[in-house]
Order: C-alpha cells, then sequence, then structure tokens
C-alpha cells in the first residue's frame, strides 16, 4: 500500500507514515520529543525520545494514579497507540503482568519500532477490539483496567456505554480500579454516570491542563482507599512523573456511603467536584 502526502500541522518532522483500513498513522519528531497521530492535528501519545518510559500528556500520568492507592499484578489496557501507558506500567511495576488491547495491528507494530515498547513476556499485545476484549474477560480477572479509546478525532462510544462499564466491572477484582480517559466530562444524571455509580462504591476525577477529564472507579468504597506520602515518593523513584502534584488535583466525584472520612494522608483528596 503506498503511503499518502500529508501536510502536518503538530510542529515537527515527520519521520515515518503509514495507513491501514481506519486511516494515517504518523510518526512526528520535535527537538525531542516523539508524536503519534492519526490525522497530524491531535497527539495520540507523546513520549520523550531519551526516555520512552516516561508520559508527557498530563492525563497520561493522571490514568496510572490508582497504583498510588494500591500495587496491581495484572493490569489491563484498552487502546495502545504509541504504548506510553503499557511502557509506564512496565517500567513502575516489575512484578506485574500487562495485558493491552489495540484495534489496529499496524500501531502496535509502529509502537514496537518507533516507541521502543518493550518485548517483555510481563507485557502482552493482542490485536483485538476492545469492546469484546473487554467482553471477553473472565470475571475477577484483573486488578486494573485503564482505557483510552480514540481514533483520529473522536473518542470511541464505547467508553461511552453502559455495557462497556458494566463489563469492565465484572472484569475488575473485589479491590480493583477502573480509570477512563473522555473528553469531555459526562453529563452528572446521564446514563453514563448512573452506570458508573451503580458498579463503583467509590469515583474520583482529574482535569488535566489539556481538559482531558479522568474518571476512577474504585471497587472498594471510601473509607478502604489510602494514600500516603511515603507511597508517592516511593512511587516517584520508580517512575519519576510527578505523582505528590498529581495526587493533589484529585477530586471526589461520587461514593456510595453515607460518611466520607478523611483520607489518611499529608495532601487529602478534594471534596466532590
Amino acid at each position: 500500500m503506498s503511503n499518502p502526502i500529508v501536510s502536518v500541522a503538530i510542529p515537527g518532522d515527520i519521520v515515518h507514515v503509514d495507513r491501514d483500513k481506519y486511516g494515517n498513522i504518523l510518526v512526528i519528531d520535535d527537538r525531542k520529543h516523539r508524536i503519534l497521530s492519526f490525522d497530524s492535528v491531535f497527539e495520540q501519545s507523546k513520549i520523550v525520545r531519551a526516555a520512552p518510559n516516561l508520559p508527557v500528556h498530563e492525563y497520561n500520568r493522571a490514568m496510572l494514579l490508582p497504583v498510588a492507592f494500591r500495587e496491581p499484578q495484572h493490569v489491563t489496557v484498552l487502546g495502545l497507540g504509541g504504548g506510553v501507558l503499557a511502557h509506564g506500567l512496565h517500567k513502575l511495576l516489575p512484578k506485574s503482568e500487562i495485558q493491552v488491547f489495540e484495534l489496529r495491528e499496524k500501531v502496535a507494530e509502529i509502537a514496537r519500532k518507533w516507541f521502543g515498547l518493550p518485548n517483555s513476556n510481563r507485557l502482552q499485545v493482542t490485536i483485538q477490539d476492545a469492546r469484546l476484549a473487554v467482553d471477553n474477560l473472565p470475571e475477577a480477572s484483573t486488578d486494573m483496567i485503564l482505557t483510552d479509546l480514540y481514533s483520529a478525532d473522536k473518542m470511541s462510544p464505547a467508553q461511552a456505554q453502559r455495557q462497556f462499564i458494566k463489563a469492565c466491572s465484572r472484569a475488575l477484582t473485589s479491590t480493583g480500579w477502573l480509570a477512563l480517559n473522555y473528553h469531555k466530562m459526562p453529563e452528572a444524571n446521564g446514563n453514563l454516570v448512573r452506570e458508573l455509580r451503580r458498579q463503583f462504591p467509590l469515583l474520583l476525577v482529574f482535569r488535566s491542563k489539556t481538559n482531558n477529564w479522568v474518571i476512577y472507579g474504585s471497587k472498594q468504597g471510601f473509607s478502604n482507599v489510602k494514600i500516603d506520602s511515603s507511597r508517592c515518593a516511593e512511587l516517584e523513584k520508580r517512575l519519576p512523573i510527578g505523582w505528590a502534584k498529581l495526587r493533589k488535583k484529585l477530586e471526589v466525584m461520587e461514593l456510595r456511603e453515607a460518611r466520607r472520612p478523611s483520607l489518611p494522608c499529608s495532601d487529602p483528596v478534594s471534596g466532590p467536584a
């Protein structure tokens, strides 16, 4: 298949172009970063070339925050992109198994060749539609699900569907966490938030500098969720992404408990958004 001629709105030089039935796949380099884009306008993934395991976008970093609450044995990532989340998790959790589902085989190839995604027995990438993958996950089979499903210019509708949330909840262990990246905050009384309330005793939210909203669902209630400064300091040594600063931006979105005790940490999570 011949590669198309493309113009670039993202500053930098195109170093690789590919194409599949879903459209273009571009790799763009600026002075120190490498960027994956599907349309040359929006950045799907961004890394520092000298440290490819470090996520650049704040919302990507924020999606890792559940690790501050609990060390997972198994993590499921829906949507590979340039492998930013998967690579970060691989570095951050040296004893954990990481399962990634990606729709586009060429995207997976580019993540390995151009973004340094590790070849590791602990990191498995499966080419499959994430919606089908979640439906087929065994019950209580994973400790954490991170979902970041986007096409060239929009979020996958799957992330806003009640059935998708139910399937994620079913696949999580009793202490599991779900993190979803949304391009805008869902309606407070819409079907999506109502389903999240039904499935998760505690919901947290993080608003990024780019107005992405990361919503977290915990299978445990507020009183069982603990975070402290020493944990953030430990994680910062493993993966320096500013854990303490990210933690301070967490807010409680919804919880089903009648009373909300304070979190035992020096910088408590903020109240309901």
